[in-house]
C-alpha cells in the first residue's frame, strides 16, 4: 500500500523552526496549473502498459465510460504563489487532498509512487539559505533520522535497512542554493511474527523505496520537495523523477 507521509524532517532540523508546519487553511487558495509537455524516449513505463492494456480491453467490450492517463509522457506546472514554490509533475498524477502535505500528487497506477511539499511555519522559523542546515552530508542524516521516524511500527519482527545513497547541493537558475538528498529503504518483516522458533520466523522484503528529497529556503521558511518511489519503479522513471527534482523553486509569495 502507498505510504502517505503527514510530516516531515523539517520540524527537526533547526532549533528556529520550533513549532513545526503551520495549520491549514480550510479555504485554501486556488493553484494554478499549466501544462509544459514533454515527451518521453526509448522507455515505456509499466503504467502506459497497463493503461493501454485496460483500454483495450473496454474499448471491446465496447464501453465508453472510461478514460486512462495519457501514454505520452508531459508535465504539467504547479504554482503556488501564496506559499511560494512551484514545480513540475507528471501529467496523469492526481492531486489527493487531505495527505497531511500542502500539496500531494501520486500515481494512479503505481500506488507506492508520490510526491509532495512541506515547508516550515513562517512565525517560527527565520531561514535565510539552506546552508543554515549545514553542509548536504549532515542535511541528510536530519532527512534520513526523519523518515525512519515516520516508518517506526509497533508489530513484531519489522526491521527496517536504510542508506544514503547521494548528496548534492546546486545554484539554480535563480540564484538559490537547493541540496538533493537520495535516500533507500527497505522494510523487512517475519512471515509468522507469533512463532516460538527462530526458524519459524523468516524474515520476508516488504517494500523496497527510493526517496528524494529537495531543500530550498525563501521567505524566511523551509521547503522540502519529497519524492517516493519503488525501486524498481525508479530505474524505469529516473529520468522524469529527475526532471521533477530539478523544477523545483522557491519563489516570493504574495502576503
Amino acid at each position: 500500500m502507498a505510504a502517505i507521509v503527514s510530516t516531515s524532517f523539517l520540524s527537526l532540523s533547526h532549533s528556529s523552526a520550533s513549532s513545526g508546519f503551520r495549520t491549514k487553511n480550510p479555504n485554501p487558495p486556488v493553484r494554478c496549473s499549466l501544462d509544459t509537455t514533454v515527451h518521453r524516449r526509448n522507455i515505456v513505463p509499466r503504467r502506459n502498459i497497463i493503461a493501454s492494456m485496460a483500454g483495450l480491453i473496454f474499448s471491446q467490450l465496447g464501453s465508453r465510460e472510461f478514460t486512462f492517463a495519457e501514454t505520452s509522457v508531459g508535465f504539467r506546472e504547479h504554482i503556488d504563489i501564496f506559499d511560494g514554490y512551484t514545480f513540475l509533475y507528471p501529467k496523469n498524477w492526481i492531486q489527493v487532498k487531505g495527505a497531511g502535505a500542502d500539496i500531494f500528487f501520486r500515481d494512479p497506477f503505481v500506488l507506492d509512487e508520490n510526491m509532495s511539499v512541506e515547508l516550515s511555519s513562517p512565525s517560527s522559523s527565520r531561514y535565510k539559505s539552506v546552508e543554515d542546515l549545514g553542509p548536504p552530508e549532515v542535511a541528510a542524516q536530519k532527512v534520513l533520522k526523519q523518515y525512519l521516524t515516520e516508518f517506526m511500527s509497533t508489530r513484531l519482527g519489522v526491521r527496517r535497512e536504510s542508506n544514503i545513497l547521494t548528496t548534492s547541493s546546486r545554484v539554480a537558475d535563480d540564484g538559490k542554493v537547493y541540496y538533493q538528498i537520495e535516500v533507500n529503504i527497505k522494510s523487512y518483516a517475519n512471515n509468522n511474527e507469533l512463532a516460538v522458533m527462530p526458524q519459524d520466523r523468516i524474515p520476508r522484503l516488504e517494500w523496497d523505496r527510493r526517496y528524494l528529497s529537495v531543500l530550498g529556503v525563501g521567505n524566511n521558511r523551509l521547503y522540502e520537495l519529497r519524492l517516493q518511489t519503488p525501486e524498481n519503479v525508479f530505474v524505469e522513471e529516473e529520468r522524469e523523477l529527475r526532471r521533477v527534482m530539478d523544477s523545483f523553486r522557491v519563489i516570493e509569495s504574495v502576503n
